[in-house]
């Protein structure tokens, strides 16, 4: 196990992606992704979690609940955070590629993507494994970000939580991957949110459409939305939903009357 060696570019976008991929609160030195890690790098775990806490002395989210790591971490990890705050959609992919590579597998196995309906080969298939890629990567990073629950009502069953565009993924090309246009949300909410029906104000308060409340006599209505007007949400540990995301939605998404 090679020990103090100055960390690569690769290995610390490596690690990057996966300080996303996992809620802050479990980043620990047995947590099974980071012990994967430190195998195929050549580090110890401990290490590993080191880094990726690191990472997190640089989330201004972190910062305001005094959470810093380390006070004097690397030049690298500063310049590896703002290339991935500015470039979300390369450097997101980027960090599975090298995964990948780094695994000896396809970056398709690697990530998880089904490939039964993919193209053979050729650019098509190279742009369809890209965008599956990423978009796994924003799923994982922002159900991460809430701790793996529903920002609105606290469930917690993986097969019904959905990582949320607040702007549309057709929208707005350069956010697509940023995660703080994400919210983790039940499959219910979500095409809610998705529809209009429901919102959020800047400050993170559930706004009901008039669309809702006339059919606040109805079951689905009266159980799973009326009860969460003006109620805030459970706020994610990183990558706070950014306001002029919600503004935008507001304006754009949200049906009024």
């Amino acid at each position: 196990m090679a020990i103090n060696k100055n960390w690569t570019r690769d290995e610390l976008i490596v690690a990057f992606n996966l300080y996303c991929k996992i809620p802050f609160s479990k980043i620990y030195y047995k947590h099974p992704q980071i012990v994967k890690l430190a195998h195929i790098i050549g580090r110890t775990p401990s290490a590993v979690a080191l880094k990726l806490v690191n990472f997190g002395r640089l989330d201004p989210e972190l910062q305001k609940r005094n959470i810093v790591g380390m006070r004097h971490g690397s030049k690298s990890e500063e310049t590896i955070w703002n290339e991935f705050r500015n470039n979300w959609e390369e450097l997101a992919f980027e960090g599975e590629r090298i995964f990948a590579e780094l695994k000896h597998e396809p970056i398709e196995k690697s990530a998880g993507i089904e490939d039964d309906y993919l193209p053979e080969e050729g650019r098509e298939r190279e742009a369809i494994v890209k965008t599956r890629v990423n978009q796994k990567f924003f799923h994982d990073t922002v159900l991460a970000s809430y701790d793996n629950k529903c920002c609105i009502t606290g469930i917690n069953l993986p097969g019904l939580l959905v990582a949320g565009h607040i702007v549309p993924w057709s929208k707005d090309k350069k956010n697509r991957l940023n995660p703080s246009n994400g919210l983790c949300l039940n499959s219910l909410h979500h095409a809610a949110f998705d529809r209009g029906f429901i919102t959020l104000t800047t400050d993170y308060i559930i706004t009901l459409s008039k669309i809702v409340f006339d059919q606040k006599k109805i079951d689905v209505a009266k159980q799973f939305f009326i009860p969460y007007e003006n109620k805030k949400i459970s706020l994610p540990q990183r990558f706070l939903p950014d306001k002029s995301f919600l503004e935008y939605h507001n304006k754009h998404i949200f049906i009024r009357n």
